[in-house]
């Protein structure tokens, strides 16, 4: 037991349920915003900065900590940010104004930024690189669940015993995970990387020159923006706009985020891990391909009339979330081992910057203005960003080599 748990699927699914977690405390606050609202008397703008605040702290977090992280411990950095997430999250009980939540909310990306930037490296390092979409298809099913898992538990107890009482639950099993974690026998950094290690993957002077890196973060960055803004505003505009109470829209949004999410980050994953001896950049490919034809799609769910609404949400919402797992992928292969969590540090800062810090807040804004219908606006838009982004990026993947296929 000194070396620790060995199996890289028990790994696996103890990184993955600790991610959920972290994806149900985002996404609690989503669920229970017009309660907030309503407690506080808040603007549309002041409670999208919520979101914003917890962004900007997380981005900022993640560039400080990366560097530690590429020669440290990986699995206890993993750990300390999980306990200390959980923590802060059970002091919603002494959140009391508006500026108290706002504090809180935003320390909680200081925790979480520690576990985002540094366990896809340890996912990717438990299987060969023909293995990675699927494993991180699976580390990323986190992202629907857990956002699901937040919205209907948020939309259950909210209504019912206050806006507090789901962050009391979903604290808790943070402590736990995060403490399992500490067993864990860690794998060797870029033991099964087989592509070639030029400068411009392995220092931080060659990130800034790197194509592949740089496409799968612009591209990444539009999605973000999209993503971000139809989480925190869609249950909301389910109950203002089409007539939704706020426990069925919640449910009903959930329910999509949990089922598409996890049949399109599987599906993601597994389809450029398949064409990886095929098709050189099948990673940004399958993004690309999913982000473009979500376009038409997610335009007609929200402007089309009632009755492509909700075929229309299933089908754009499962298009929006194919590229997660393929994405992140081809971050991962983008750079070497010795630099891959700074790289992804770099890489969380810039899609948050440029995507779900201002997405939240300027679609808030636009809906004062003027509806939040127009808003809405802005996520097909950065779709279609991301599509145009990511098929320039294929011709800079790094190209397959014998052995990589799983």
């Amino acid at each position: 037991m000194r070396e620790g748990i060995k199996s890289p699927w028990v790994a696996l699914g103890l990184l993955t349920t600790l991610n959920i977690l972290n994806y149900v405390d985002r996404s609690v606050l989503f669920a229970v915003q017009p309660l907030i609202q309503q407690e506080f008397g808040l603007s549309n703008a002041r409670v999208g900065f919520l979101t914003s605040s917890f962004l900007i702290v997380y981005m900022i977090a993640a560039p400080v900590t990366a560097p530690l992280a590429d020669r440290a411990s990986r699995k206890r950095i993993i750990a300390y940010g999980g306990l200390f997430w959980s923590a802060l999250t059970l002091l919603t009980a002494v959140t009391h104004s508006y500026w108290s939540l706002l504090v809180r909310h935003a320390l909680v990306g200081v925790g979480e930024a520690t576990f985002v930037t540094v366990a896809p490296t340890f996912a990717a390092d438990l299987v060969p690189r023909g293995w990675r979409g699927r494993v991180l298809g699976v580390f990323y099913l986190a992202i629907p669940v857990g956002t699901a898992a937040g919205y209907l538990l948020g939309g259950h107890l909210g209504p019912t015993h206050g806006w507090r009482m789901p962050f009391y639950v979903a604290a808790a099993p943070g402590f736990l995970i995060s403490l399992l974690v500490l067993f864990l026998k860690e794998p060797e950094r870029g033991r099964y990387d087989t592509f070639r290690l030029t400068a411009e993957k392995m220092s931080l002077r060659g990130l800034t020159q790197n194509p592949a890196f740089w496409s799968a973060t612009l591209g990444m960055a539009a999605m973000t923006f999209a993503l971000g803004g139809v989480q925190v505003w869609m249950p909301t505009y389910l109950s203002r706009a089409r007539g939704f109470s706020l426990e069925a829209a919640n449910r009903f949004f959930g329910t999509i985020i949990v089922v598409d999410g996890a049949l399109a980050s599987l599906f993601g994953g597994w389809l450029g891990d398949r064409l990886l001896p095929r098709v050189r950049g099948s990673y940004y490919f399958v993004s690309a391909v999913s982000m473009a034809l979500g376009v038409p799609v997610m335009a007609l769910a929200l402007y089309g009339g009632d009755r492509f609404l909700i075929p229309g949400m299933w089908v754009g919402s499962f298009l929006l979330l194919v590229n997660t797992a393929p994405l992140n992928a081809a971050l991962v292969n983008s750079v070497g081992a010795s630099i891959r969590v700074t790289a992804i540090a770099f890489n969380m800062f810039l899609i948050h910057l440029l995507g779900d810090v201002p997405s939240p807040w300027l679609m808030g804004l636009v809906a004062d203005w003027r509806s939040l219908s127009l808003a809405f606006v802005f996520p097909v838009i950065a779709m279609s960003v991301s599509s145009a982004i990511l098929f320039r990026g294929m011709r800079y993947a790094p190209p397959v080599r014998e052995g990589d296929a799983g």
